[in-house]
């Protein structure tokens, strides 16, 4: 395992960059430095505009054209597409990016989503914006964001819940930037001109970054000798199987689909709850900037303090308390006669707490399976999570029912929603302890894990 702090023998990370055919590497710190800069900015363009859906999410349920008499749920498929895909295909992205490059397959990714914006800005009907900004942006998605949560762990030991958690608070900094960003665009100069802009700047940010991502030399020099001839370079390795039918892996893979069916949930109808609530258009892409801003402090600061209290430990409690604030606090906000201060809570709370688990999932997969099994260990269980958004997100929004005859919901068609959102990451919680008490039983019962 290869990290910024460990010793790493200089003449084995010159011979890979020389056969390689790439400049001798820079010195190990500054190029884990770089990579996690690299990585910040894939999650920051190609997450955080997924993240920012809810602002398309609120304006096409106003518009008339391409999304008539289009529910709530049809339009929500969209942006579930986006986040979903991004990890469905994380085992054919994880082993492509071992057996070519970190850089191609991230140039790929760059391709495609920008070609996806930009086609879905001359979309007529609403399959069109389900196949473009839904299923080929989920692609692009899928090609930036798994290297960058792939490779990033491999760089550090010590302090690696902290740099995942910057890497992973790209998420949370890209969603605050481009919500009032999208807001203002699709004010000014209308959706279709903002979906080409987007494209061709995330282009350019994708691309760049992709340059930057390279495996540690020990990694790199492991994958190239797992490499065996004629074997195929695009089908992805399975996984190991006594790995996979453990009672650790089952544990990690029911909070894991559990938790992501219940994530993006209340981070894409932020926007359309704040509507029931009276606030504007304006004010609710304001609210998915509090929410993706506070979840952007909340992993750097939790993956700070997971280094020091063990990873496993606050996953597990950041996730009861992503539950506990739901049933305490969303819930009730929807049967008060003023729940805004509630709301408000709810999304400080929820979003520092639950998006936690995005930033510390990679490196529990490393806690608990080791560096040498973390990238099909990884692809999978990401794969897994897809699956599990795919069906949750679409799931809740069937829950909201018809719009009132203003257009607007009413606030009391969240509450089927919100006690759903509850019960999934309950049961994530669950599956959290559960993985905690097999580790501990397999790690002689040290309590920081």
């Amino acid at each position: 395992m290869s990290h910024p702090e460990a010793q790493l023998d200089s003449t084995s990370a010159a011979d890979v960059a020389e056969s390689s055919g790439q400049a001798p590497m820079q010195p190990l710190k500054t190029r884990a430095i770089l990579v996690v800069i690299a990585s910040f900015t894939l999650t920051l363009t190609a997450c955080g505009l997924n993240f920012a859906f809810g602002v398309y999410q609120e304006l096409y349920e106003s518009l008339s054209g391409p999304f008539e008499n289009a529910t709530p749920a049809q339009i929500d498929l969209i942006g579930t597409l986006g986040v979903s895909l991004m990890t469905i295909g994380a085992p054919f992205a994880s082993a492509w990016t071992k057996s070519y490059s970190p850089t191609t397959i991230t140039l790929i990714g760059g391709f495609l989503f920008a070609s996806a914006s930009i086609l879905a800005s001359f979309s007529q009907a609403l399959w069109q914006f389900v196949l473009t900004q839904g299923f080929l942006l989920g692609c692009g998605t899928c090609l930036a964001y798994i290297p960058a949560v792939t490779i990033a762990p491999s760089w550090f030991k010590e302090r690696r819940g902290l740099a995942m958690g910057i890497v992973l608070s790209g998420t949370g900094v890209g969603g605050t930037i481009w919500a009032p960003v999208l807001s203002l665009l699709n004010d000014s100069i209308g959706f279709r001109n903002t979906l080409r802009l987007t494209g061709c700047v995330s282009f350019i940010l994708i691309t760049a970054s992709g340059w930057i991502l390279r495996w540690t030399p020990e990694m790199e020099i492991q994958h190239r000798t797992e490499r065996r001839p004629g074997q195929s370079r695009l089908r992805p390795p399975l996984a190991n199987w006594n790995i996979v039918r453990s009672r650790k892996f089952l544990a990690q893979a029911m909070g894991a689909v559990l938790q992501a069916a219940a994530y993006y949930t209340p981070v894409y109808f932020i926007s359309t709850y704040a509507r029931t609530l009276g606030y504007s258009a304006t004010a609710g892409a304001s609210y998915i900037a509090l929410s993706n801003g506070t979840s952007a402090l909340g992993k750097i600061l939790l993956g700070y303090i997971a280094d020091r209290l063990g990873r496993l430990n606050v996953l597990a409690v950041c996730t009861l308390m992503s539950a506990l604030a739901t049933f305490a606090l969303w819930f009730p906000s929807t049967i008060a006669a003023d729940g805004r201060g509630l709301f408000v809570a709810y999304v400080v709370l929820y979003s520092v707490t639950a998006g936690a688990y995005v930033s510390l999932f990679p490196t529990a997969l490393v806690e608990l399976f080791g560096m040498q099994h973390f990238a099909s260990i990884n692809g999978l269980l990401y794969m897994l999570r897809g699956i599990g958004t795919l069906m949750g997100t679409p799931g809740a929004g069937a829950l909201i029912r018809g719009r009132s005859r203003s257009g607007v919901q009413s606030k009391t068609t969240f509450e089927a929603p919100s006690l759903l959102i509850g019960g999934l990451l309950a049961g994530a919680t669950l599956g959290c302890i559960w993985v905690r008490i097999e580790a501990m039983q397999q790690g002689g019962r040290k309590w920081k894990m």
